[in-house]
C-alpha cells in the first residue's frame, strides 16, 4: 500500500492551479489592490500544483480517512454516534447560513426562535430552570458552570476554596476546577465503582464549593447514592455539578434536576448527534437550577408574544464566555435531532445504548475480565487481567483491531482499571456490527494465547505500521519547507 506524498513533495516549480486573463490588469500593480503594509516582503512558501493534482491528492486522502460514516468507533466515554444527514440539510438552509449575529434582531427572528426553543427543550429534558447555549465544548461548559458556582458563593459572602471530585469523574473536571482557582479534593470509589457517602463525609466542610460528579460515571456505572450525596453537599451549603458527558445513557429515563443537581453541561456532539472532534465545532450548553439563574452568561434570549429579543440587563451575570451566541450550526443540528426523535425516541436512544453495551459485555465477558461487577450502562470496561501474564499489552490488542477494520476503543482509561479497554457502542450500531466487532476481539484474544507475536507486531494491513506516538507528541519534527516564510 503506497504512502501518499505531501503536496510539498509533489510540488513542481511553475505549475499553477488557475488560469486568468490578465489583459485588463496589465497596468495594475499589487500595491494598487492591497495596502503596502499588508504585502509580504517574501513570497509565501506554498506548493505549486495543477488543479487536477490538488483534487486527486485530497480525494485519495479522503478515501484513506477513517470516519463514523465508514466504520465502527467503539470509543468509550466519547459517544461517537452517527450524525443523521437531515441535520446537515437543516444546518445548510440559506436562512441560517446567510445570517450574521450582528444583524438587526428583526432580521434574525428565526435564529433567535430556534435558540430559544432549543434552550426550552434542554430544560425540559433535564428538568432544570435555566440554560446558556454559549459554551463551545464540554470543558468550556464545566468552566462556565464553575464560574457561576463561584459567583453564587461570592454573592453569599465566601467564594469557598475546594471542589470535591470522585476518581470516577470525567478527566477534564480537575483541570476546570483548578482553572477557576479551586483546590481539588479526590474521593476514592468503593469496590463496586461507586462513590461512598461515608468517604465523602470525611472531606465535606463549609469550604466546599461543589461536588463535580459524572453520572453515569466514567466507569459506566450509575451513582445509585446520588440523591443522598447531593443532600449531604447541600447540607454544607455546597452545590452539585454533574458532568453531562454520559447523558446518552439516561436520556429520557431520569431528569437530573430530580437527582439534586444544580448545574450540568450537555455535550451536543455526544448526545444529540452534532459532529464530534475534527467534524466540529463543538457545543456544550449549560443548564442550571434556580440558585444559579442570576449568574448565567448574557445575552439571554427572551420571548415576548411572537417576538424574540436579547437581554443583556443581568447585573449578576458572569458575562460572556463565547463570542456572539455560540456555535449556531450545532444548535440547528441538535434541535433537528430532538424534534425528529420526540419524547419516546429520546428514551429509545438510551434504551438501545445500554442494550448494545450490555450485549458486548455478555459476548466478551468469558474472554476478558469485566472491571466492576456493577451493572453496565452505556459502556463496558474490561481489564487486562486475562492476558496480564503474557507479553501482550492492551495497546497491542488495540493495534491489532485496526487490521479488522475497527477503530480501537479507549485504552488505559480510566486509570483506576489495570490495562483498561473502554468500549462504548452507542445506540446507532446494529447487531451485525457488534457481532463482527466481538468476533474480531475473540479472534485476537485467541491469538494472544496461540500466536502472541501476531498481536505484538500489529497492525499488519494499515498504510502505516506501529508508530512511536509518545515520541511524535513530545519531539515533533517539522520539515523546513513547511515553516512559514517571514512577512
Amino acid at each position: 500500500m503506497s504512502t501518499e506524498k505531501t503536496v510539498f513533495e509533489k510540488s513542481k516549480k511553475g505549475r499553477q492551479g488557475y488560469s486568468f486573463n490578465f489583459t485588463e490588469l496589465e497596468h495594475v500593480t499589487k500595491e494598487d489592490l492591497i495596502p503596502k503594509e499588508l504585502c509580504r516582503k517574501n513570497p509565501a512558501q506554498l506548493p505549486e500544483l495543477s488543479e487536477l493534482d490538488v483534487v486527486r491528492h485530497y480525494t485519495r486522502l479522503s478515501h484513506k480517512n477513517y470516519s463514523i460514516d465508514t466504520n465502527f468507533y467503539p470509543l468509550g466515554s466519547c459517544t461517537m454516534k452517527y450524525n443523521p444527514r437531515i441535520n446537515e440539510d437543516m444546518a445548510s438552509l440559506d436562512g441560517f447560513v446567510k445570517t450574521h449575529p450582528m444583524q438587526y434582531q428583526y432580521t434574525i427572528q428565526g435564529n433567535l426562535r430556534l435558540m430559544y426553543e432549543l434552550g426550552e427543550l434542554l430544560k425540559g429534558i433535564t428538568g432544570m430552570q435555566g440554560v446558556s447555549l454559549q459554551p463551545c465544548a464540554g470543558a468550556q461548559g464545566e468552566f462556565t458552570g464553575l464560574l457561576m458556582i463561584r459567583a453564587y458563593h461570592t454573592a453569599n459572602g465566601n467564594p469557598r476554596k475546594k471542589v470535591i471530585i470522585p476518581e470516577s469523574a470525567h478527566g477534564t473536571n480537575p483541570a476546570s476546577a483548578a482553572l477557576c482557582g479551586y483546590d481539588v479534593v479526590t474521593v476514592k470509589c468503593n469496590e463496586d465503582g461507586l462513590m461512598d457517602p461515608q468517604e465523602l463525609e470525611k472531606v465535606l466542610d463549609d469550604e466546599v464549593a461543589c461536588l463535580m460528579v459524572t453520572n453515569p460515571s466514567t466507569l459506566g456505572i450509575f451513582e445509585s447514592h446520588i440523591k443522598t450525596i447531593a443532600n449531604m453537599v447541600h447540607g454544607h451549603g455546597g452545590l452539585v455539578y454533574c458532568d453531562g458527558a454520559n447523558l446518552n445513557a439516561i436520556l429520557g429515563q431520569v431528569q437530573v434536576a430530580d437527582l439534586g443537581v444544580d448545574c450540568m453541561h450537555i455535550n451536543l456532539h455526544k448526545t444529540f448527534t452534532t459532529p464530534h472532534g475534527g467534524g466540529g465545532p463543538g457545543s456544550g450548553p449549560v443548564v442550571v437550577s434556580e440558585a444559579l439563574l442570576p449568574y448565567l452568561p448574557v445575552p439571554f434570549i427572551n420571548k415576548d408574544g411572537e417576538r424574540y429579543t436579547t437581554d443583556y440587563n443581568r447585573p449578576d451575570s458572569i458575562g460572556r464566555v463565547r463570542a456572539f451566541f455560540g456555535n449556531f450550526g450545532m444548535f440547528v443540528r441538535a434541535y433537528t435531532y430532538i424534534r425528529e426523535m420526540g419524547k419516546e425516541g429520546l428514551k429509545q436512544i438510551s434504551d438501545m445504548a445500554v442494550l448494545n453495551a450490555n450485549y458486548i459485555r455478555a459476548k466478551l465477558q468469558n474472554h476478558l475480565s469485566v472491571s466492576y461487577p456493577s451493572p453496565t450502562l452505556h459502556e463496558v470496561i474490561f481489564s487486562d487481567a486475562t492476558f496480564k501474564d503474557s507479553k501482550v499489552k492492551t495497546l497491542d490488542i488495540a493495534k491489532r483491531l485496526l487490521d479488522f477494520g475497527f477503530h480501537a476503543p479507549t485504552i488505559y482509561f480510566p486509570i483506576t482499571v489495570s490495562g483498561a479497554l473502554m468500549i462504548e457502542p452507542t445506540e446507532t450500531e446494529s447487531q451485525e456490527t457488534l457481532d463482527a466487532f466481538c468476533d474480531a476481539m475473540i479472534h485476537i484474544l485467541t491469538e494472544v494465547k496461540e500466536n502472541p507475536q501476531m498481536v505484538i507486531d500489529a497492525p499488519h494491513t494499515t498504510q502505516l505500521k506501529r508508530l512511536n506516538e509518545v515520541k511524535a507528541a513530545r519531539e515533533p519534527k517539522l520539515r523546513e519547507v513547511l515553516k512559514s516564510s517571514p512577512l
